[in-house]
C-alpha cells in the first residue's frame, strides 16, 4: 500500500440506526449528529488504525444534503448507499488500507472483496 492514511468509509444509514433514538423522525440531523461525533476519528483513528485516518460518510435517502466539515468528507449516493461503498473501497485497493464501518453482511462481503476491511457501528457508536 502506498497511501499514508487509511480510508475509513461509514455507512450512514446502517451506524445511525444501530441505535432506537428515535433517528427516524430526523434522518438528516441523526446524519448531521454521527458526522459531528466522526470527527475526533480523523486525528485519533480507530482501534487497530492509527490515526490520521481520511473520513468518509456516505449517506443516502433523506440523508442528502448532508455537508462535508473539514474532517469529514461527506458523500450522497445518488442511488445504493452500498454500491458507493463498495466503489469507495473498490478505488482504495492496493492504493492504501481501507475500512468500512457497517452490520451489514452483504456490504461486509462486497467491501471484503475489495480487499477491505470492516468492522461494526460500536466502533465509531458506543452505546450510551
Amino acid at each position: 500500500m502506498t497511501g499514508d492514511r487509511t480510508l475509513v468509509v461509514v455507512d450512514a444509514a446502517n451506524v445511525v440506526g444501530s441505535v432506537p433514538d428515535g433517528w427516524w423522525r430526523d434522518r438528516r440531523g441523526a446524519a448531521e449528529r454521527l458526522r459531528d461525533s466522526l470527527v475526533p476519528y480523523a486525528a485519533d483513528g480507530l482501534p487497530g488504525h492509527p490515526g490520521p485516518v481520511e473520513l468518509v460518510l456516505v449517506v443516502e435517502g433523506a440523508a442528502r444534503g448532508v455537508a462535508s466539515v473539514p474532517e469529514v468528507r461527506v458523500e450522497a449516493a445518488p442511488g445504493s448507499g452500498d454500491d458507493l461503498i463498495a466503489a469507495l473501497a473498490a478505488a482504495a485497493r492496493g492504493v492504501r488500507s481501507c475500512v468500512v464501518v457497517t452490520a451489514d453482511r452483504e456490504l461486509r462481503r462486497r467491501a471484503e472483496a475489495c480487499g477491505a476491511r470492516c468492522t461494526g457501528p460500536r466502533t465509531v457508536r458506543p452505546l450510551p
